[in-house]
């Protein structure tokens, strides 16, 4: 084999497991429990848009 043949497989393999590792982190991501944010914060951050939007 040739070195073009090598580094092209190694780079596919290594894109394969960048691939198989970001769908775990995003299967984990996904299942947490999320909550949404406390109204008292949504507030203030509209009313904090609004002044810099005036």
């Amino acid at each position: 084999m040739n070195r073009s043949k090598i580094v092209a497989i190694i780079t596919g393999a290594v894109s394969i497991l960048l691939a198989i590792a970001y769908l775990i982190v995003v299967q984990i991501l996904d299942y947490r429990d999320m909550k949404p944010a406390p109204i008292s914060q949504i507030n203030s951050s509209v009313t904090f848009i609004a002044i810099l939007l005036s």
